[in-house]
């Protein structure tokens, strides 16, 4: 009796599964979809507005000299250097410290109640302005050396990439699973081997792309520099003199009443916007990759 009902209830619910939705059912759907769509079309009509603003008034100025000439030669050599520089200091800074910390987090510190001050204080600096940061910085490093350096303005955003990478390295290594754990301490592995040889390598896509994306928040910072590297129309004498950077550039120039001069701020911003978008491509990129893999 019982083998006679199953197939029956069987092809009863097959035919309910594969018989089509009831029409209001259909409209709410597509009703939902239009709705998410619209809106969806609604938050990026500022987005595009500002990129094609910045693009139409922009491109019309961008010529190649630009990049090796100063700010005094209506150009942004020095500007994009000091950028790099900056960056680069903050990511020597930054990236063995925030590596080393998310490891820790992750494998070390789950009962530890330090790792969870460090991870509620990790969590703060994330949301805390940048502006407090370069305030920060300044009585730091600007204090104490006597003068403005790209060695604080990369100070400043050290501070800023490191609560990212941190969490990002820590969220990485939390998606490994036990079991490559597992495997690596019944072959005789020490914990030590497992996690730098088995745990960090696996999750290398996933630290990668939160260093991308920490430099590429760090590379728009505008506030924390004005406090420590502050600006420099010429080249920079060294790593403890003032330096110049693209935001800084833009927050100088973009009053001022010379048509070269606001015609300069709008082709740096073409810059930084462009630098800002490759390094996040790329972190997309390495994300993909890790989800090919």
């Amino acid at each position: 009796m019982s083998g006679y009902i199953q197939p029956k209830t069987d092809e009863s619910l097959a035919t309910e599964l594969c018989s089509p939705l009831p029409t209001e059912r259909v409209i709410f759907s597509y009703a939902m979809n239009a709705i998410a769509f619209g809106l969806t079309g609604l938050a990026l009509i500022p987005l595009l507005s500002i990129l094609w603003e910045i693009f139409v008034r922009g491109i019309s100025g961008l010529k190649s000299e630009m990049f090796v000439k100063t700010v005094i030669d209506n150009g942004f050599g020095n500007a994009v250097l000091g950028t790099i520089i900056m960056v680069g200091i903050g990511a020597i800074l930054s990236i063995p410290t925030g590596i080393m910390t998310g490891i820790f987090l992750a494998e070390f510190g789950q009962t530890n109640s330090i790792a969870g001050f460090v991870r509620f204080i990790s969590s703060i600096l994330t949301g805390v302005p940048s502006i407090v940061v370069g305030v920060f910085a300044y009585g730091v490093i600007v204090l104490v050396t006597k003068g403005f350096s790209a060695i604080a303005g990369g100070f400043a955003l050290a501070v800023i990439m490191l609560p990212v990478i941190i969490l990002t390295t820590e969220e990485s290594l939390k998606l490994i699973p036990t079991s490559q754990r597992l495997a690596s301490a019944a072959l005789g592995g020490t914990r030590f081997q497992t996690t730098l040889r088995i745990v960090v390598t696996a999750a290398i896509p996933g630290i990668t792309t939160g260093i991308l994306l920490a430099v590429a928040r760090a590379a728009g910072e505008t506030a924390p520099l004005i406090f420590t590297a502050l600006f420099s129309l010429d080249w920079s004498e060294g790593l403890l003199s003032p330096t110049a950077s693209l935001p800084v550039l833009i927050f100088n120039l973009y009053n001022d009443p010379d048509p070269q001069k606001s015609q300069l701020v709008w082709t740096t911003s073409i810059v930084l916007l462009g630098l800002i978008i490759c390094v996040s491509i790329l972190s997309r990129l390495v994300i993909r990759q890790r989800r090919l893999k």
